[in-house]
C-alpha cells in the first residue's frame, strides 16, 4: 500500500529531517507511529499524503512511484488517503455538518445519498447536538472529532491521524480508537501518529513504528488483517 525505500527530507536547504527511512504499510495493517516532539512524525505524514516530497529516496503508493505522477495524475492519488491534522482544518463559515459531509460532496456524491450516515457518524463521535454549529463555537475536543468524522466519511484506502486523541479525554480517546479499528476491520490501511501510548498497548495486533533524530525503527511489525 505505501512503501519507503531509503527516503531523505530537507526543508528547502536546510539539514535532513528525515534520514534514511525504509518501512512498509501493508494493505489493511494498522499501525503506530510514535517519538518525541520534533523527530519528523508530521513531516513523515506529509510525505505520505505528498504535501511534500522527498529530496531522495523512494516512495511508493498504491504500486506507482510518486514522483513519475503527472500533476493529473495525483488529485486522485490524494483521494484515497484520508487524514486528520493536528489543526484540524476546518471551514469556519460552514457547519459541523457541512464540515464532514465536504469530501463526499467533491466526489459529486448526490446528498441524499450520504445525509443520514454522515448524521450518524456524528452522533456516533458525540456531536449529535452540534452538528449545526459552526466551527468558532466549537471547544478544542469537539474540533477534533469533527476532523476525525470528516477523514473517515469517504472510507478511504488510508487513513493518516496526527494525534488524534490530543485533544479530547481518556474515554473519548478509546471510542476513537474503537472507529479507527472498525475503519480497518472494514479494508483501510491506518497510521496514527501519536503521543499516547495507551493506545499502542491497547492495540496489539497493530505495528509500532518508532521515529528519532529523523530516523525510524520498527518496534513491533504486526501482519495485516486477512483480506
Amino acid at each position: 500500500m505505501v512503501r519507503f525505500e531509503n527516503v531523505g527530507m530537507r526543508y528547502g536547504m536546510g539539514p535532513e529531517v528525515l534520514r534514511d527511512i525504509s518501512f512498509e504499510l501493508r494493505p489493511g495493517s494498522i499501525n503506530f507511529l510514535t517519538g518525541p516532539s520534533g523527530a519528523g512524525k508530521s513531516s513523515l505524514l506529509k510525505l505520505i499524503y505528498m504535501a511534500n516530497r522527498p529530496s531522495r529516496g523512494l516512495i511508493t503508493m498504491f504500486g506507482s512511484d510518486i514522483s513519475t505522477l503527472s500533476r493529473d495524475e495525483m488529485p486522485p492519488v490524494r483521494r484515497r488517503i484520508g487524514v486528520v491534522f493536528q489543526e484540524f482544518r476546518l471551514l469556519d463559515h460552514l457547519s459541523a455538518l457541512d464540515n464532514v459531509c465536504l469530501p463526499l460532496k467533491i466526489t459529486g456524491a448526490a446528498e441524499e445519498e450520504y445525509h443520514d450516515d454522515v448524521r450518524e457518524l456524528l452522533t456516533w463521535v458525540g456531536l449529535g447536538n452540534r452538528m449545526n454549529a459552526v466551527p468558532p463555537t466549537l471547544s478544542g475536543g469537539e474540533k477534533q472529532r469533527v476532523a476525525i468524522a470528516r477523514a473517515v466519511v469517504a472510507q478511504p484506502d488510508v487513513l493518516l491521524a496526527d494525534e488524534p486523541t490530543g485533544n479530547v479525554d481518556p474515554a473519548m480517546g478509546m471510542k476513537l480508537l474503537r472507529l479507527f479499528k472498525e475503519l480497518n476491520r472494514m479494508g483501510t490501511t491506518i497510521m496514527i501518529a501519536t503521543h499516547d501510548m495507551s493506545l499502542v498497548q491497547e492495540t496489539q495486533e497493530a505495528s509500532h513504528l518508532h521515529i528519532e533524530e529523523g530516523q525510524i525503527s520498527v518496534v513491533r511489525q504486526a501482519g495485516a488483517r486477512a483480506q
